[in-house]
């Protein structure tokens, strides 16, 4: 037991992987491969930086000796500064070109950005495992009526895969823009103080083409095509607001499935896994929770909120830089990561382990039904001879007494033997209920199931690498 306190994304809910992603260990070594990228590029251009010193930074890359930095940072109030000594400490023939011409935003901002690139990778992998789920059961139900609902009222029937098609649908949405911004991701590049190269520009006497060139080698020796053309001291903070957007996306997804969840469990249809010794509550034992329904809405809830933050950075920044994003940075953006990775996380696990209960389906259906069918026995009976409009008066009439019966006494549903006794119809029991097959009033849903998966969701889904469900979680 702590007697200090902890993030519970760490302790409960995020992955290990995305943790390591926005630890402080994954952030100093990546400042060091910055420096290193800096240095290189430096010395292909043409500046007074060996290969000797370039070995030397490289052997210690990986070998961050902390207390240095920790006790200098105590001393200094800088991290930058204090990182750089640290290093150099290490590092005593490089030294001295060690963050050469650069300001602490070149190795803190592009950082970021490299942070956040893999990160939304990494859920981008964990969406694709989520939406592959969904699809190999989506299929397999495509088949299976089941009573749809607007307002949350009975409405004409769909089918149980055809309703995950729309939990797809949604995440299909968040998957492309979640490439589109991936793709458009850019780093800062050496820009320096106010944006302007002006150092850089020194460095290289004048030669502003080296400077530009100096920067394209820099984000090529780091993995990326692109950098910002212009920017102040920092990278436009309307980036961390797209990123976060698309993580809110993806959180607007998941907790309409869960609310889904959570009323089709509760109706008995389609519930979440349980454990053989899981305790759903500890004052009526009978009972079977949605907890892991309820946390997706939970944390849902809070990173559709978090994502104002960015958003209200973004819009605040003053001139070429100001610093009152900073401390808000730190929490805002690991966490909706920490959090959309583990809303990924319970889906997988829900979703891969869902229950089904025809029977209670079925039941449903059957139970509405007769309803539904009125229109069909409508257009039978007038084939029949029958007048339309004195017909569709006495359904009316036939449906409100029988749903007097199921509303008022409890009863079951009647009407079909209210309108197969009414001989103004013209038809028998048995006839009327060869129009109460629920496979006649699913439409083309198995068909749109079959279209969507193959003409959508596999094509979307070829050329990512889906992460392997763990079914155990850590709550």
């Amino acid at each position: 037991m702590k007697n200090t306190y902890e993030s519970p994304f760490n302790a409960r809910y995020a992955s290990k992987e995305m943790q390591e992603l926005f630890s402080s260990d994954m952030k100093f070594k990546t400042w060091r491969k910055l420096w290193i990228a800096l240095a290189e590029a430096e010395m292909d251009l043409g500046l007074n930086v060996t290969q000797e010193q370039i070995d030397e930074l490289k052997n210690f890359k990986d070998d961050i000796n902390y207390e240095i930095a920790e006790k200098k940072e105590m001393e200094v109030r800088h991290d930058v500064m204090a990182h750089i000594h640290a290093y150099g400490e290490q590092c005593p023939k490089a030294k001295g070109i060690i963050h050469l011409g650069a300001t602490s935003c070149y190795v803190g901002d592009n950082t970021d950005i490299i942070i956040m690139a893999e990160a939304l990778k990494l859920i981008r992998s964990k969406l694709a495992a989520v939406i592959n789920i969904l699809s190999d059961f989506a299929f397999k139900y495509k088949d299976m009526p089941t009573l749809g609902f607007t307002h949350f009222q009975p409405a004409q029937p769909t089918t149980v895969g055809k309703r995950a098609c729309l939990w797809m649908q949604d995440l299909l949405i968040d998957l492309e823009d979640l490439e589109y911004v991936l793709s458009g991701m850019k780093l800062l590049g050496n820009k320096g103080t106010t944006g302007t190269q002006a150092s850089f520009l020194t460095l290289f006497d004048g030669d502003g083409k080296k400077v530009r060139k100096l920067e394209a080698l820099i984000a090529g020796k780091v993995g990326f095509d692109n950098v910002y053309p212009v920017s102040g001291q920092t990278y436009t903070r309307k980036q961390d607001s797209r990123v976060l957007n698309v993580l809110s996306g993806i959180a607007q997804s998941a907790y309409k499935f869960s609310n889904d969840l959570r009323l089709l469990q509760s109706m008995k249809e389609i519930e979440e896994p349980f454990e053989s010794k899981q305790i759903g509550s500890s004052a009526m034992a009978y009972k079977r929770n949605p907890m892991r329904s309820e946390r997706i809405s939970s944390l849902a809830r809070y990173v559709i909120v978090d994502a104002l933050n960015p958003a209200i950075t973004a819009s605040t920044q003053w001139l070429e830089r100001t610093l009152d994003d900073s401390a808000n940075r730190r929490i805002s953006i690991p966490e909706a990561f920490l959090a959309v990775d583990a809303i990924l996380n319970i889906y997988m696990n829900i979703s891969d382990g869902l229950v089904v209960y025809p029977k209670v389906i079925e039941k449903h259906v059957m139970e509405e039904l007769p309803f539904m069918a009125t229109e069909n026995i409508l257009m039978e009976a007038v084939k029949r001879g029958g007048d339309r409009q004195e017909l569709h008066e006495r359904i009316r009439i036939h449906s409100m007494e029988a749903a007097n019966q199921v509303k008022l006494f409890g009863n079951a549903n009647d009407l079909i033997d209210r309108i197969a006794a009414d001989t103004l119809f013209g038809m028998s029991f048995d006839e009327i209920m060869s129009v109460m097959e629920p496979g006649n009033y699913i439409g083309r849903a198995p068909q749109q199931v079959e279209e969507f998966i193959n003409e959508h969701v596999l094509p979307a889904l070829s050329s990512i690498q889906t992460i392997e469900i763990n079914a155990e979680l850590k709550v």
